[in-house]
């Protein structure tokens, strides 16, 4: 086999690595923006929320956090400026899964609701976390 066979062959195993991590990449970061941009939709509600968690200037906070998250998960479905918006979103699911959707301290009926809220994070992060690493190839 000639050296431009193995190139070929080489470049052809690579494009069927791509497209899975391209869509996975799209589903992940559209994910992302919408779930964010729900907070949106009720900014009141997110605001009392973020203030019942101790989060400090909630009114600031929570339009910021909700709005970068919005913007990362957007910059990892269209992979731009992806070191940005995949640690944009490392920083932000870090912060919010381990503060926020504390599930081990929620009262008994919110338990089930943050646990639910908190692995659903995990596995956003852990996501994230791999096109993170794909982002600084």
């Amino acid at each position: 086999m000639s050296d431009d066979a193995t190139e070929t062959t080489d470049a052809a195993r690579d494009d069927g690595r791509e497209a899975p991590s391209r869509f996975g990449r799209v589903l992940l970061g559209v994910g992302l923006a919408a779930q964010a941009s729900e907070d949106f939709r009720d900014m009141e509600d997110t605001v009392e929320y973020a203030e019942s968690a101790g989060v400090p200037m909630p009114e600031v906070a929570a339009p910021f956090a909700s709005g970068m998250m919005v913007v990362a998960g957007l910059g990892v479905a269209l992979w731009r400026l992806p070191r940005i918006a995949t640690g944009a979103a490392v920083a932000f699911l870090t912060v919010v899964t381990a503060t926020i959707h504390d599930f081990w301290n929620a009262d008994e009926g919110d338990k089930s609701g943050e646990r639910l809220a908190f692995f659903g994070n995990l596995a956003m992060l852990g996501g994230v976390l791999v096109f993170l690493r794909e982002a600084y190839k």
